[in-house]
């Protein structure tokens, strides 16, 4: 088999880090990473023209862009990027939100009401408070820099009316939010103005608590982005995306390994084992896990919030957004790890 050269763009994630430097290889595969912080700088270009051959994506855009027949890449049951978000709702203390309930009607800032860590606050509010957003006033833009990240090319609207508006290219969501000019911030970034302004203070202080409690109930473990595989990419070798989704599992389990060394800390974290113990009395023995069957919860909450967020026009079953895991020596689809 000759070898193919493929680029991989994503996040410097430890579960990723053996596809990086090679330790777990795709037979017949060369692997080129592109390793970039900010997600949007990996999002933007493969919306727009297809950029890399397997990247990460915003979870979003694969349940949408799948929708609405405009993805030109498929989506892959691998997540290298998951994070529970009631710590990410703040409030300026002088707007008088003290519950929940108080978002209602109020002025909320967000880097992109289409934004997964956004979808996944909305949907925590409505299904975990029965809090009302309908009367929200939206207000987008970067939350500690100026402009807003990815631009009109990460940009969704949802098909039920929204009240929303870009702030001025000249502010951030942060400042707004110390100064009073939004009520709350939701999204994926703790503002900088957080533990310097008084006023800005997390909706839910207690959020570990709260966090644990909620995959306790639900088994929920919120999923932020996938990775996805060029259409073309695909189409031209079916056997590519099964072979990846078992080597991204191979590289997760020696990074779940390196974290359980006790010899020395993999991590600049002085209790790293307490963590990873806590971890795993918490979440299970594999807490971060690939494929459908274990994430089943996660997916289908996640469906269903797009729907009512108004950018899905009915939940979408996994197996409309995800290729199968693993090839089936029969044909069958196989989701499973």
């Amino acid at each position: 088999m000759p070898t193919l050269d493929l680029t991989l763009a994503a996040g410097p994630y430890d579960r990723l880090q053996a596809l990086y430097d090679g330790t777990v290889a795709v037979e017949g595969v060369r692997i080129d990473a592109n390793v970039r912080q900010r997600p949007v700088d990996i999002f933007s270009p493969m919306i727009e023209r297809g950029a890399f051959d397997i990247a990460e994506m915003s979870l979003t855009h694969c349940y949408a862009l799948t929708a609405q027949g405009r993805a030109n890449f498929v989506t892959l049951p691998v997540f290298p990027s998951r994070m529970f978000r009631h710590g990410f709702i703040f409030v300026n203390a002088k707007a008088g939100i003290r519950t929940p309930a108080d978002l209602a009607g109020k002025r909320i800032g967000v880097q992109g009401h289409q934004m997964t860590a956004a979808v996944w606050i909305r949907g925590l509010l409505r299904d975990e408070h029965g809090v009302d957003l309908d009367g929200v006033e939206w207000y987008e833009g970067g939350v500690n820099e100026y402009g807003v990240a990815g631009g009109d090319i990460m940009e969704l609207r949802p098909s039920r009316p929204l009240r929303a508006q870009r702030i001025p290219a000249t502010t951030c969501l942060s400042d707004l939010l110390a100064q009073g000019g939004i009520d709350a911030l939701v999204g994926a970034f703790i503002p900088k103005s957080y533990g310097r302004h008084g006023d800005v203070q997390r909706l839910f202080p207690d959020y570990r608590t709260r966090e644990a409690g909620y995959f306790s109930r639900t088994g929920i473990f919120p999923i932020m982005h996938a990775l996805v595989l060029r259409r073309d990419v695909h189409e031209a070798h079916p056997w590519l995306a099964p072979a990846l989704v078992q080597a991204c599992d191979q590289a997760k389990a020696a990074a779940w390994q390196r974290l359980r060394f006790s010899g020395a800390l993999s991590a600049m974290l002085p209790w790293l084992m307490d963590h990873v113990e806590e971890t795993v009395a918490a979440l299970g023995p594999d807490p971060w896990p690939y494929g459908i069957e274990a994430n089943r919860p996660t997916l289908d909450a996640f469906s269903a919030m797009l729907h009512d967020d108004g950018y899905l026009e009915r939940p979408m079953s996994w197996d409309e957004v995800f290729v199968p895991a693993r090839a089936s020596a029969q044909g069958d689809q196989d989701f499973s790890l």
